[in-house]
């Protein structure tokens, strides 16, 4: 009986939605790839918001309920109780259908991808004008409900060939497999990244630190380069190169709505990073968080952990690391893989979960000392440890993917 509600509820939301885009036609920009997709969503809203009335997904509001859901309304979250949410929604869906009223000129959507299908069944509701895929990696989140990897791929490039002739595609030009999509999409690309040959380029990149508190992490800076020209960034609050290829891509789609970099610049001086992507938080005896404790894949724990390699801080170095879920027969090698690469970055390592042991054990294959490797099956077991050992001036990193619940230990040690 439950499946048969959701079913047609699922159908109800997209026939609202669909009519409400038929009615009002706005600008639909959609954002895919494994890791970086809410990031990037926030820094195209970010950057087009000054200009333009913009609304993009809340939250997870990026699945078969929670796009078309965004489509009809500014919708924080499902209430409760369920009946008089929805009553809300649909009654807000026929009077809007009905009366005109200040419907945004651009919807920033994240289309997600758990399993087979799910794009395609997305674009079926709304088709993108414009296509943005952020990075795909050799090891996919959720490749484990795929045949493998290219699978992952070929599911996401589903989006760049339903872009129209007149669209624009924009492509991570570092990410091998994201720009080969180029060859998928009939749309104008335009392409962002560190390397030489990137449409728009990210150059003079660094994690800014404050030396005289004895090096607090304070965010990131860079150079966007396009066409000849280059605007300074600086984005506080947030550590990471996920940050400025955010920047870079919210930049490309700037440019396509006939904005210049000086003006998606001065917009993105409002952007925050979504709490839980590489967030620099105060933790107790004055202590740094760098809270990434929302999803993870091997591509963004490495991203992550070599982010804490670069900064430099007079403190510690300790990371909190937890399963990575959803990648299937690729588990044990990838978390091997992580405890290898943290045995030569970080002090101290905690881990949290059955797969993550195995991050643990090659760490100390790889040299690291027994005495500074623990272990935990669950987050709420990790808190009260870590506390201890934290002294001033430590900067700890936690992540790992959302069903292991690391916010949890975030909130332990953080500053209140």
């Amino acid at each position: 009986m439950k499946l048969f509600l959701n079913q047609k509820l699922q159908e109800i939301l997209r026939f609202f939605a669909k009519a409400t885009l038929t009615k009002y036609q706005p600008g639909i920009i959609g954002v895919t790839g494994s890791v970086g997709k809410t990031t990037t969503k926030e820094a195209i809203a970010a950057a087009l918001r000054p200009y333009r009335r913009v609304r993009s997904n809340r939250g997870n509001f990026n699945n078969e309920i929670g796009l078309p859901l965004t489509i009809l309304g500014d919708w924080q979250k499902i209430e409760r109780p369920a009946f008089l949410f929805w009553c809300k929604v649909f009654w807000r869906a026929i009077y809007q259908l009905i009366f005109k009223i200040d419907y945004p000129e651009a919807l920033v959507l994240e289309y997600a991808a758990d399993k087979p299908g799910d794009i395609k069944y997305l674009l079926e509701i709304a088709r993108p004008h414009l296509g943005v895929v952020t990075a795909i990696g050799d090891i996919p989140v959720h490749v484990e409900f795929y045949s493998g990897p290219d699978e992952v791929a070929k599911e996401k490039g589903n989006l760049m060939e339903a872009l129209p002739p007149v669209g624009f595609a924009v492509l991570n030009f570092d990410d091998e497999v994201v720009s080969d999509m180029k060859s998928r999409t009939r749309a104008y690309t335009i392409t962002f990244g560190f390397e030489k040959g990137a449409d728009v380029r990210i150059t003079n990149f660094e994690n800014k630190v404050e030396e005289n508190l004895g090096g607090v992490p304070l965010g990131v800076s860079f150079k966007l380069e396009y066409g000849g020209s280059f605007v300074p960034v600086r984005l506080n609050g947030v550590l990471g190169k996920a940050a400025a290829y955010a920047a870079a891509a919210s930049a490309c789609v700037g440019i396509a709505y006939g904005l210049n970099l000086v003006k998606v610049s001065n917009a993105l001086q409002n952007f925050e990073t979504p709490f839980g992507r590489m967030k620099i938080l105060s933790g107790i005896k004055h202590s740094v968080i760098i809270d990434d404790s929302y999803n993870a894949s091997p591509l963004s724990m490495r991203s992550a952990l070599d982010t804490l390699k670069q900064i430099k801080i007079n403190g510690r170095k300790i990371a909190v690391l937890g399963d990575m879920l959803e990648i299937g027969e690729y588990a044990p090698e990838a978390h091997e893989a992580l405890g290898a690469l943290s045995a030569k970055i970080v002090d101290l390592l905690f881990t949290v979960g059955p797969r993550a042991k195995f991050i643990a054990d090659a760490a100390q294959k790889a040299g690291m000392a027994k005495k500074r490797v623990y272990s935990f099956d669950e987050a709420s077991e990790a808190g009260i440890p870590l506390q201890n050992e934290i002294k001033e001036g430590d900067v700890v990193l936690i992540k790992g993917s959302r069903a292991i619940q690391l916010d949890r230990v975030v909130e332990e040690i953080r500053e209140m």
